[in-house]
């Protein structure tokens, strides 16, 4: 798993949509399986409790994949120009030692050439932490985006459906047994992907 996938696992909704847990492994026969397979519509009744496993949520929205992909490369360069400033400095530092271990410098040249050195390493260490915190920064955007546009969706979704609540389930978390009729994971998929399309296209002929 990713950086930023990682980071999305940590997606919290609150406000009007409640969110709890639920199994997320419950056993389905082979008919209860054809039939999800077969079709995203949901037979939950009005007044219901039904549940999302947010982990498939969060794997197949496109949206989540589409901006994981886009802060991942963000990342890895950002990282790839640390590690070579990094390098750099220490480079630097052996060429250093070297000459001062050969006698290759007067005692004023080896402490001018000393600070030198000392000054270029606070400034990377300096220059280190704010990329750290820019990464940081990157991430959380993406995960509130991702979070926001599910709360909304979601929020839309059950003005329609009046569930009585809609819980999410994790892998790791604790666990109750639900019936497989109320998993609305693939309607609710099946929708936010459709939105976001339907949010891309309007996008691209502005």
């Amino acid at each position: 798993m990713n950086t930023a996938f990682k980071f999305l696992g940590a997606v919290i909704f609150g406000a009007v949509v409640a969110f709890g847990t639920v199994s997320c492994g419950e056993k389905k026969s082979e008919n209860d399986v054809t039939e999800q397979a077969d079709s995203t519509v949901c037979t939950a009744a009005a007044g219901s409790i039904v549940y999302i496993n947010l982990d498939e949520i969060l794997a197949k929205y496109d949206m989540a994949n589409e901006l994981s992909s886009v802060v991942e490369t963000k990342v890895q360069n950002i990282e790839a120009e640390v590690n070579r400033r990094g390098k750099k400095i220490q480079s630097a530092e052996k060429a250093f030692n070297e000459k001062l271990e050969k006698g290759l410098m007067t005692r004023s040249v080896a402490e001018a050439e000393a600070q030198k050195i000392q000054k270029q390493a606070a400034n990377y260490q300096t220059y280190a932490a704010q990329k750290q915190q820019e990464i940081q920064e990157e991430l959380m955007v993406m995960n509130n985006q991702v979070a926001d546009a599910i709360k909304t969706y979601i929020e839309k979704y059950n003005e329609e459906k009046k569930f009585a609540m809609i819980l999410t389930c994790q892998a790791g978390q604790p666990v109750l047994v639900a019936d497989p009729s109320l998993d609305v994971t693939a309607e609710v998929l099946a929708g936010l992907n459709a939105e976001y399309v339907k949010t891309k296209n309007q996008k691209n002929e502005e």
